[in-house]
């Protein structure tokens, strides 16, 4: 064959774009379960810390099958069902109407007791927002927050992710003094007005849309896990 003939060129093109995607899938398929063990450790030391326990790549999946007690999903009545709490998708469930949703619960034995860790998933500025929240048996009082997000702004929106704004959610208060469900509004310094302090924390400065995405989560996701909530009071 005329190796200077268009029919040369184009079949060389694709043999090699052919070839190059076999490659790139096979590489793909060799990496997918170290992916998916690296996905596994990461949401585990984020459930970790959201009960303030501190864990790395190499201790978050021994220090997790010490501490976890059990781990169920319910329904939005409150009821277990049958389900695969650490591998549901929230992504997929909000997709879902109410009634047929999955909601995953953790519960943990820390220092401090037993505590209930309901994972959630929002939207921010520019994408996905998503964390944990850990519970005191009393399932009212926060005992601890891990948040994290998809692509928010460093210095503004990406403030979620930081100790500082995280621990600003100890010991807030996802029921008022009546019992009823009021969630945690993320408001600016001097907002907020007619709220009790236990049951609002200061938004991210600057970053008013993630801060209102998150609280959007919060209430959102509480919602779902109300019926659960009030059956374990």
């Amino acid at each position: 064959m005329n190796r200077n003939s268009n029919t040369y060129t184009f079949l060389y093109a694709a043999i090699m774009v052919i070839l190059v995607a076999a490659v790139l899938a096979s590489v793909s398929m060799a990496l997918k379960p170290r992916q998916k063990r690296n996905f596994e450790i990461e949401k585990k030391k984020n459930i970790l810390a959201s009960v303030n326990i501190e864990s790395d790549a190499t201790t978050a999946e021994k220090i997790y099958a010490d501490k976890i007690l059990n781990e169920y999903v319910v329904s939005v009545k409150g009821e277990q069902i049958d389900g695969d709490a650490f591998n549901t998708d929230l992504k997929k469930e909000r997709a879902k109407a109410a009634e047929k949703m999955a909601l995953p619960i953790f519960e943990f034995q820390t220092d401090k007791g037993l505590k209930y860790v309901l994972p959630l998933r929002g939207s921010g500025l520019w994408g996905a927002v998503w964390g944990f929240i850990a519970l005191n048996d009393d399932m009212n009082t926060i005992y601890g927050a891990n948040f994290d997000h998809e692509g928010e702004t460093p210095g503004l929106g990406a403030e979620i992710s930081t100790t500082a704004f995280e621990s600003s959610f100890v010991g807030k208060k996802l029921f008022d003094n009546s019992g009823t469900l009021v969630s945690i509004l993320v408001a600016k310094v001097g907002q907020g007005q007619g709220v009790a302090d236990e049951n609002k924390v200061d938004g991210i400065s600057g970053g008013t849309i993630t801060s209102k995405g998150l609280e959007k989560m919060l209430l959102d996701d509480f919602t779902s896990y109300q019926e659960f909530l009030k059956k374990k009071k």
